[in-house]
């Protein structure tokens, strides 16, 4: 099959430009969706801090006013946990998916108890005591949800007082949870995990937008590239050699008077057809030397 020279500049062209397309589509899937994870995990710190500032509110401020309530009836608001997760679930429900919960192996309130993955991930942590934290992505109903995990431990004696033994614990505190949960704590040990999991919904959402538009772009531009690169190839040298072939046909058949090899420029079309017209003209002259 014989191609016009158009034809496989085209040929090479669209070759390279899927080569490109798809290599520069592949990077910069990956580019976003790393993106995308950075700014789940960044929004996912920003509501384990806020946990963590609501917990230290309530140790230094809350607790200590309610010391003598306490020795009448436990009051779950003294636990800076509980009203770390208190606080955090109005945000819950103004933002879907996202979600804080300070989980123990072995809770006083049974609400904190960890589910299945939960509990693998705390018993990571507690394998492992120099993590710091752990970030992970988890699929769920309603797709996947990137949490944090950062490992709760005791550090404060004074926690001991209710979660050693049954018998040194508050009254009212067995009163309103029982004897037989979250006792047997060990100082410096993970005993839980604070978990807050944060929807990839829509970071993957806005980084495949993203995407959509960077492709569609670039098509764009091969688009008009291609375009500008076939007139500039049709006008620059197929016209010109085209030309040049007539005119070259013109003097195969003896036809001199009518083959004309003006050029105009300095480039190498215009350079050749310079040559042809000094071959135009070397027969010309050769021609009336054999006719004298």
């Amino acid at each position: 099959m014989r191609l016009s020279l158009a034809v496989k500049f085209n040929l090479v062209f669209l070759a390279v430009f899927v080569v490109g397309f798809a290599s520069a589509g592949f990077a910069a899937r990956e580019l976003l969706r790393r993106e995308a994870i950075d700014e789940t995990v960044q929004n996912a710190r920003v509501l384990m801090e806020a946990a963590s500032a609501a917990q230290n509110y309530t140790a230094s401020q809350v607790t200590p006013l309610l010391q003598t309530q306490l020795k009448y009836s436990f009051v779950p608001q003294s636990v800076p946990q509980f009203a770390a997760v208190e606080t955090l679930m109005s945000l819950q429900k103004r933002l879907a998916g996202y979600s804080y919960r300070s989980t123990m192996l072995n809770p006083t309130n049974p609400r904190d108890r960890p589910s299945d993955w939960e509990t693998d991930v705390i018993r990571h942590l507690h394998d492992k005591p120099e993590l710091k934290e752990v970030v992970g992505l988890r699929d769920t109903p309603t797709g996947k949800d990137l949490y944090i995990a950062r490992p709760n431990r005791i550090a404060d004696a004074a926690c001991m007082e209710c979660h050693s033994v049954p018998s040194r614990a508050p009254k009212t505190l067995i009163d309103k949870y029982g004897p037989n949960n979250g006792f047997n704590w060990t100082m410096h040990d993970v005993i839980g995990a604070d978990f807050v999991s944060v929807p990839m919904a829509l970071p993957a959402a806005r980084s495949d937008a993203v995407l959509r538009t960077f492709l569609a772009s670039l098509l764009a531009v091969f688009v008009l590239l291609l375009i500008a690169l076939n007139v500039m190839v049709h006008l620059l040298v197929t016209r010109r050699i085209r030309a040049l072939s007539r005119a070259a046909d013109q003097v195969s058949l003896g036809h001199l008077d009518g083959a004309d090899f003006t050029e105009r420029g300095r480039d190498e079309i215009a350079s050749l057809a310079a040559s042809f017209a000094r071959m135009k003209t070397s027969l010309v002259e050769a021609f009336k030397m054999i006719e004298a």
